[in-house]
């Protein structure tokens, strides 16, 4: 079966996207070696072009760069990001982030939908990271975006799926792939957002902060496979107020 995820027409096989914000250049690689990740996020202010380590030399060939517009209060500072990003080699695909509330760090949605509809026109592949509201969704998917990545809970918290119930509205009505990103803290839970039927999970602070990155990695890799698996073989149905025996009430030994 040729399950793929398939972004602005690129094929990849894993769906857990790494966020590497939070790793040391030496942890990047066994977290994408042990997650087996083919995609990584990358903030510009990393990719440091002569003089000190670049973080492009620890991510192997192969791997695809998602650049991120961290940083950027609005459209404006979002689009020289990209454009900046891509000059630098870094290729089209682009994970879109306008945020100017630093307490929380919430996405602004209406700057991320203008900011998509001017980059998308130039070519690049758009993937906005946002507050998960149906229509800015729609409003993204007008604009040119190739995935929606509703946010989990506030990014870094670790506290799961906050906004499962809108997330799993935009599943069932937006023709994109969706892609929770930000605030998921365990394995356990990257396997219901996939059983929910997203797309795939991106995840930096959980495995950054785990005692053993690596492990923490593969485990992450495992429960999206098991959470699509299951999505794919359909769930079993789920009863209220009342319970079913798994074997039939008849023939008891007594009665033999």
């Amino acid at each position: 079966m040729n399950d793929r995820l398939v972004l602005g027409g690129h094929e990849f096989q894993s769906r857990l996207i790494l966020g590497s914000g939070k790793f040391s250049l030496a942890m990047t690689q066994a977290v994408i070696k042990h997650g087996e990740v083919e995609m990584v996020t990358l903030a510009l202010r990393r990719a440091n072009v002569g003089g000190e380590e670049n973080i492009l030399e620890y991510i192997p060939e192969g791997i695809t760069i998602l650049p991120n517009t961290s940083g950027a209060r609005n459209a404006e500072e979002a689009v020289r990001i990209a454009r900046l990003a891509r000059e630098i080699g870094c290729g089209s695909f682009i994970k879109l982030e306008v945020i100017h509330d630093s307490k929380y760090l919430l996405p602004d949605n209406y700057e991320t939908v203008k900011a998509t509809e001017i980059l998308a026109k130039e070519g690049f592949l758009v993937m906005p990271y946002m507050y998960p509201d149906l229509n800015a969704a729609r409003d993204l998917v007008n604009a040119g975006a190739v995935s929606v990545m509703p946010l989990g809970a506030p990014i870094g918290s670790n506290k799961g799926l906050c906004t499962k119930e809108f997330i799993r509205i935009l599943v069932e009505e937006i023709d994109l792939p969706i892609i929770v990103d930000a605030g998921i803290g365990r394995p356990s839970q990257a396997c219901e957002a996939m059983e929910m039927g997203v797309a795939a999970v991106m995840c930096n602070t959980a495995i950054a902060t785990a005692g053993d990155v690596a492990q923490m990695a593969r485990a992450f890799k495992q429960a999206v496979e098991a959470g699509r698996a299951a999505y794919l073989a359909g769930l079993g149905r789920v009863l209220d107020g009342r319970a079913e025996a798994s074997s039939p009430l008849t023939g008891f030994l007594e009665e033999c």
